[in-house]
């Protein structure tokens, strides 16, 4: 009776955006206008963002790889049995096509993911980039370096901007959009593609398959631990937040805006 009456059996289905449609076009419009600059200019952009986190041991890996056995690993995925839990971040150079993954074994915070940055550019960003004087950041808009996070922008400006005289530029995708974050299709998944289906026994392995990730279009990728302790809770005052030199772009002020060196 049900099915006659035009009744079926249905799933619910994700389609009621989060932003409005104007907000969402306009902030893709900006952002292909500063890859546009940052491509004229010579300056320094990267897309970045926190890879899915891994437990590290003889567990299951999804999708499949050629072996002439399969690979006995762990019937259960339990976090007791695991070496720890390896916490990728990234970094993607659009301009050189080239990738660092830094492996945390703490917890993916603002902190730790400034300081992922900052890796990045005292290995490789500032030889590449020697008279840079802006960075552009493209970002997601949730995780640890969402817009929302005070610690982001305050870590950003003291851990990041103050010690290297560097300005950051930081545009963030639309809620939901996060696919279209260069990183993820251009660095993340190449890097699934690699382990697919082969477990990620100790850290030393994780970084090798990372390391080894390559593509036709001439991707390189580097891999390190970056070990430490990052807590999580931390609480960035009011004050404090008036205290840093930021200035947001009158363009959806929330997702663009830029931190500036304090030089006293």
């Amino acid at each position: 009776m049900l099915r006659a009456d035009g009744f079926a059996l249905r799933v619910n289905r994700k389609s009621i955006p989060s932003v409005s449609p104007t907000d969402r076009n306009a902030q893709f419009e900006w952002i292909a206008d500063l890859k546009r600059r940052c491509a004229a200019d010579g300056n320094p952009l990267v897309s970045v963002d926190t890879k899915k986190k891994e437990l590290v041991g003889n567990f299951k890996n999804p999708g499949a790889a050629w072996e002439r056995q399969p690979v006995q690993v762990n019937d259960h995925d339990f976090r007791s049995q695991a070496q720890g839990l390896a916490v990728p971040y990234g970094i993607y150079d659009l301009h050189a096509n080239a990738g660092t993954v830094l492996v945390g074994q703490s917890h993916d915070t603002p902190f730790f993911a400034v300081d992922c940055l900052d890796h990045w550019w005292r290995s490789a960003g500032r030889a590449r980039y020697p008279h840079a004087t802006l960075l552009t950041v493209l970002a997601d808009c949730g995780g640890s370096n969402g817009y929302r996070p005070r610690a982001w922008k305050y870590a950003l400006q003291h851990r990041f901007c103050n010690p290297h005289r560097l300005s950051v530029r930081v545009a963030h995708y639309p809620p939901g959009q996060s696919k279209y974050n260069p990183i993820e299709h251009r660095l993340f998944s190449e890097i699934s593609k690699n382990w697919a289906g082969r477990p990620l026994l100790n850290w030393e392995t994780i970084l090798n398959y990372i390391r080894t990730t390559t593509t036709r279009t001439g991707l390189s990728v580097s891999s390190h631990l970056l070990p430490g302790d990052y807590p999580t809770g931390t609480k960035i005052t009011p004050q404090q937040m008036a205290a840093l030199n930021l200035t947001r772009n009158q363009h959806l002020p929330s997702w663009n805006y830029t931190i500036s060196p304090k030089l006293n």
